[in-house]
């Protein structure tokens, strides 16, 4: 599937902001199974300094500095996307998630095997918790295979958690969600990680967006697509697989990748520090529009 997104962060503060130092994760990840063919970034105010890099999880990042006084700021991504992953079959035979587990901690010194190592430890937004070792103990039963446990974990999560908006912010601690049962993409995906890890298992966190498609006969609304978040597993030999417990299912062609981390804090779309402004208001709109022209074979450009 090709794609067209468009995210668009505006800032309204009420007094004068002197200056600005923001860090933006909104190129689309380059991936197996997802190539970005082009991207754009636009900051008004114009910014003094844009410098791209690639972090230590190796999301495509951005940051800039603004020098001048402001009371607005915009930032919008445009991003064309294909994304390689087409309807995902069953899942494929894989070993009891214990043998998983002594392949990540076994003697094996690369630095894969390092960065993956990682993700099996507590992180700013996912911490211990009793609770977490008593979900991961009801699906990961001793010799089942680690992804059809994984599976029944993401089908548990959907069951038995509710999606409601407002109840729950991006600093809400996990133990508050697992105590109200209820929460966004974001809360059900640490969920899952918080309940993997508690067995010194290896999952990381997914930002990214999901085409959303408008009910029989009303028209696509501008700009009322969101961010979605899911999870990912690493299966040694294999490599990482996907699962949305929002929406009960595994990732695929209409799931599009940002970036991934430990948890929601290694990877907000915008992160950054000012000076003045007080308070502020905050707006976010995004599109995901697919494409029916088959692209060029074009690499990808970033501005």
């Amino acid at each position: 599937m090709h794609y067209r997104i468009r995210h668009t962060t505006r800032y309204h503060y009420p007094e004068r902001v002197v200056l600005c130092h923001n860090r933006v994760q909104l190129q689309p990840a380059e991936r197996d199974d997802q190539r970005t063919l082009s991207f754009d970034l636009k900051v008004a105010p114009e910014p003094t300094l844009v410098r791209p890099f690639e972090d230590f999880f190796g999301n495509r990042t951005h940051y800039f500095e603004i020098h001048r006084p402001h009371t607005d700021l915009e930032i919008t991504a445009t991003s064309e996307v294909i994304r390689l992953t087409g309807p995902v079959s069953s899942l494929p035979p894989s070993p009891p998630w214990e043998a998983v587990r002594a392949a990540i901690l076994g003697a094996d010194p690369s630095p894969r095997t390092r960065v993956n190592r990682l993700y099996t430890l507590a992180s700013p937004l996912v911490v211990p918790n009793p609770a977490l070792v008593a979900i991961a103990d009801q699906h990961l039963t001793p010799g089942r295979p680690l992804l059809e446990a994984v599976m029944a974990l993401t089908l548990w999560i959907h069951e038995s958690f509710a999606y409601a908006p407002g109840t729950t912010s991006v600093s809400t601690p996990l133990d508050q969600v697992l105590d109200q049962r209820a929460g966004v993409c974001q809360d059900f995906a640490q969920v899952a990680i918080g309940a993997l890890r508690a067995l010194a298992l290896p999952a990381r966190y997914v930002s990214g967006y999901l085409e959303t498609q408008p009910p029989p006969g009303q028209p696509r609304l501008q700009g009322a697509d969101a961010s979605h978040a899911w999870f990912e597993i690493f299966l040694p030999g294999s490599g990482w697989f996907g699962f949305d417990p929002t929406n009960a299912s595994r990732p695929a062609d209409r799931h599009l990748v940002l970036a991934v981390g430990r948890d929601y804090a290694d990877v907000p779309p915008v992160k950054g520090v000012v000076a003045g402004g007080r308070e502020h208001r905050l707006t976010v709109a995004v599109d995901v529009l697919p494409l029916t022209t088959p692209p060029t074979d074009t690499p990808a450009t970033t501005s």
